[in-house]
């Protein structure tokens, strides 16, 4: 209540102080300006056009990135490639499609076991080819009557299809070999109809592209490796 009645006395000396003069009216600025007019709307069309080639630069400097990328990845992380045969029967069709990971053996070397993708290592042909690890380096290999041996034990493979494989369905039996340094000795699942280390003899780990590690096509056929 005191608040209120302070105000109010403040208000009744305020209006003694009111001067009679009438105040100025302010300038008007810019009514008779019609060039400013024609400014503003130059300035928008400029505005809306800066903005759109903002806009495609953008999407190009995207696009740009994500094929960089895309390119990188392909060429030394991850790439696919299509079976084209049947030496990996059962594991593998004929048509699969399936992933390898390029980074593999930059990162730790080749496993019994693992699925590789490798260059063909004869004179003359360009092509890559899918097998299975079998044997690793200063390991010596052999195979009697499609059981194969690593260092004289009996390798348990039970990726092998029963049906298929067969004693006296595997192919010519191997002498013991050692694996070189820094060498793989690989076969192909479909041990009668793959071309391997049996006759192209142990691979350098440098002709190995990578690991495939699931076959993601077509979707039937979808498993881990």
């Amino acid at each position: 209540m005191t608040d209120h009645l302070d105000d109010a006395h403040v208000d009744a000396r305020a209006l003694d102080s009111v001067p009679t003069t009438p105040p100025t009216p302010p300038e008007s600025v810019g009514d008779d300006d019609s060039d400013e007019a024609v400014d503003d709307g130059a300035g928008t069309i400029e505005s809306t056009a800066r903005r759109r080639t903002r806009g495609i630069l953008d999407w190009i400097v995207v696009i740009g990135i994500a094929l960089l990328v895309a390119f990188v990845v392909r060429t030394f992380v991850l790439a696919h490639f299509v079976v084209d045969g049947h030496s990996m029967d059962y594991t593998l069709h004929d048509g699969d499609r399936v992933f390898v990971n390029k980074l593999s053996y930059r990162l730790h070397d080749p496993r019994r076991g693992d699925v590789v993708v490798l260059h063909d290592v004869e004179p003359g042909l360009d092509r890559d080819l899918i097998k299975r690890v079998i044997a690793l380096p200063g390991e010596t290999i052999e195979m009697r009557n499609c059981e194969v041996r690593i260092d004289g034990v009996i390798l348990d493979e039970p990726y092998l299809d029963p049906t298929v494989v067969t004693p006296g369905n595997c192919g010519a039996d191997i002498a013991p070999t050692v694996v070189p340094a820094d060498h793989v000795f690989v076969m192909g699942d479909n041990r009668p109809q793959s071309q391997d280390s049996r006759a192209i003899g142990p691979i350098d780990e440098d002709d190995l592209v990578g690991r495939a590690f699931v076959v993601f096509w077509p979707t039937s056929h979808w498993r881990w490796l």
